[in-house]
C-alpha cells in the first residue's frame, strides 16, 4: 500500500515549497490508494514555536486537502531513543565523547577535506563507552558509516534517476544530541520505518542526505522506501526561495489574504515542477488526481515569476481568474458575502445572488469584488470627474440630454432589465442619441465609471430609487461644471 507523509518543522508559516510538497505527496496517495500522513517534525525545541505551528496548519487546512493520519515527533521521543539503543548495541553506532571546541578546531584544521569522523572514537570499546557514559561525560552518538572496505550507496531516485556515493565521503552523522533529543535524520528514518512509509516525496535539497537514510533504514533493518525529491523553486533572478529574504511572496497565506480561491492556488502549485503530459492547465482537484505521476515532475527548478512591487504570479492570478469563472454562481455568492462584509458593505443572501452573476467574469481574485461592485452597495458613490459623464465624441449638452431624458422615463413602468433597456433606446431614438451616447452617461451616473458590469441588469440590481438619485446627482455636477 502507498503511504506517504508531509514532515514539516514549526520554525515559521506554511512555505509555498513545502505546499507544493504537501500537495504532490497528497496527489500521489490519492492516486494511488493510499493513506497521506501528516508529521510534525517538532523535535528541535530551540526553534519550535506554537505560533508557527498554528501557522502551519492554518496553510495546510486553506488548501482543503486533509489528511489520514496525524503525528508529532515530540510525542515520540521513546520511539528514538529505544532504536538508538539498538544501533549501538549492534554496534553500528558509537558515543561520540570529543568536546564541542575540539570537533571545531578538527574542521577548520588539516581535515579541510571535511569532517568525516573521530577515529579515536570509533575505535572507543564498549565498555570504556559505556564507562565514561554512566560517569555522566556528554557524547553525541553517531552512526558507524563504513569504512574499510567502503562501500557505495545507490538508489535510484524517481525523478533524478539513479545516485551514487562513497561511503568514503559520508560523515558518521548524528543520532542523538548531547541532549539526548534526536537528529533531524534519525527522527525521520524510525519514523518512516515505524509508519511504513513507501514513498518519500521531498524537496531536491534533501537529496543528499538520502545516502545517509539508506545506510540508517538498512541498519535498522527496515525497508528503504521509494524515493523522490521535487525540483526546488525559485525567483525570477534564480536565487532559491526563501522566507528571510523574499518574505510574504513565499508565503501561502499571501495568496489565501489577496483572494485567491483555495484549488485555484492547489492548480498553480501543481504546475511548478510538474506537468500532466498534455496542454492541460486549468484542472480540478479530480482531473490532478487522474493525471497525477512522478513520471511528470521535471528535474529543472520552477520559477516563481513576482516582482518588489507585486508578490503574485501573474499565472497564478489567471488561474485564479479561470477556476473563478467556472464556479456556480450559488458558491461564489457564497464566497463573496463574507469579502463584501468585511468592506463594510451590508448584503443579504438575495443582493449576493443578484449581483455575483454580473461581475463573475469581471474578477481575478475574491477580493477584486470589493472595488469591481462597490456601486452596487454604497449609498453615495465616491467622487469621480464629471467629465467622465460626457460620451466619446460628445460634450456635456450631450451628457445632459441623455441624464434628463433618463430621470424622465425611469420612474414609471417596470425596473426589469428589459423593461428598462427598451425605454432607454426608445428615449435615445426620441432625443437623437446613438445608444452609446444614451448610455455611457448613465452608467457613469450609476456606477461611478466607465467600465462596468452590463447597464440594464446593473439599473435593475441597483435599484430604481437609487438610479434615480445618482442620475439626479449627475445632473447637477455637470451643471455646476457649466
Amino acid at each position: 500500500m502507498v503511504r506517504v507523509r508531509f514532515a514539516p518543522s514549526p520554525t515559521g508559516y506554511l512555505h509555498i515549497g513545502s505546499a507544493r510538497t504537501f500537495i504532490f505527496n497528497w496527489l500521489f496517495a490519492r492516486h494511488h490508494g493510499g493513506a497521506m500522513i501528516l508529521r510534525i517534525d517538532d523535535t528541535d525545541v530551540e526553534r519550535n514555536t506554537e505560533e508557527s505551528l498554528a501557522s502551519i496548519f492554518e496553510g495546510l487546512r486553506w488548501l482543503d486537502l486533509g489528511w489520514d493520519e496525524e503525528y508529532r515527533q515530540s510525542e515520540r521521543f521513546h520511539l528514538y531513543r529505544e532504536a538508538a539503543q539498538a544501533l549501538l548495541d549492534k554496534g553500528v553506532a558509537y558515543r561520540d565523547f570529543t568536546p564541542a571546541d575540539a570537533k571545531a578546531s578538527a574542521d577548520e584544521g588539516d581535515n579541510r577535506g571535511g569532517w568525516l569522523c573521530h577515529p579515536e572514537m570509533r575505535a572507543l570499546s564498549r565498555e570504556e563507552s559505556d564507562r565514561r557514559a554512566a560517569a555522566g561525560e556528554p557524547f553525541v552518538l553517531r552512526f558507524r558509516v563504513p569504512r574499510e572496505p567502503e562501500r557505495t550507496v545507490t538508489f535510484r531516485d524517481l525523478v533524478y534517476g539513479e545516485q551514487s556515493k562513497s561511503t568514503a565521503d559520508i560523515e558518521d552523522f548524528a543520532l542523538l544530541r548531547s541532549s539526548g533529543a534526536p537528529t533531524y535524520h534519525h527522527a525521520s528514518c524510525v519514523d518512516d520505518a515505524d509508519m511504513r512509509i513507501s514513498h518519500i516525496i521531498r524537496g531536491q535539497d534533501h537529496l543528499t542526505n538520502t545516502f545517509k537514510h539508506v545506510l540508517l533504514f538498512e541498519a535498522l533493518g527496515a525497508p528503504v522506501p521509494e524515493f523522490a525529491h521535487l525540483p526546488l523553486l525559485i525567483a525570477p533572478d534564480g536565487a532559491k526561495l526563501s522566507k528571510r529574504r523574499h518574505g510574504p511572496v513565499v508565503s501561502v497565506l499571501t495568496y489565501r489574504d489577496a483572494g485567491f480561491l483555495p484549488h485555484a492556488y492547489v492548480n498553480f502549485l501543481c504546475l511548478l515542477g510538474w506537468n500532466p503530459k498534455d496542454d492541460r492547465e486549468k484542472m480540478s482537484r479530480e482531473e490532478l488526481i487522474e493525471a497525477f505521476s512522478l513520471e511528470g515532475v521535471n528535474r529543472s527548478n520552477a520559477v516563481v515569476n513576482f516582482t518588489e512591487d507585486d508578490p503574485i504570479d501573474p499565472k497564478a492570478l489567471w488561474l485564479n481568474s479561470q477556476h473563478i469563472y467556472s464556479l456556480p454562481v450559488e458558491r461564489l455568492a457564497e464566497l463573496l458575502e463574507p469579502v463584501w462584509r468585511n468592506a463594510g458593505y451590508e448584503v443579504t443572501r438575495e443582493k449576493a445572488l443578484r449581483v455575483t452573476p454580473l461581475i463573475q467574469e469581471r474578477i481575478k481574485t475574491l477580493n477584486d469584488a470589493v472595488s469591481v461592485a462597490d456601486f452596487f452597495f454604497l449609498r453615495e458613490l465616491a467622487p469621480y470627474d464629471p467629465a467622465e459623464l460626457i460620451p466619446q465624441k460628445g460634450d456635456a449638452a450631450m451628457a445632459l440630454r441623455a441624464l434628463e431624458k433618463a430621470l424622465a422615463v425611469l420612474p414609471d413602468g417596470d425596473f426589469t432589465h428589459a423593461a428598462i433597456e427598451e425605454r432607454l433606446r426608445a428615449a435615445a431614438s426620441e432625443i437623437g442619441l446613438k445608444a452609446g451616447q444614451m448610455f455611457q452617461p448613465i452608467r457613469v451616473a450609476v456606477c461611478g465609471r466607465r467600465n462596468a458590469p452590463p447597464l440594464f441588469e446593473t439599473l435593475e440590481v441597483v435599484g430604481r430609487e437609487t438610479c434615480l438619485e445618482r442620475i439626479a446627482r449627475a445632473i447637477e455636477l455637470l451643471n455646476r461644471k457649466s
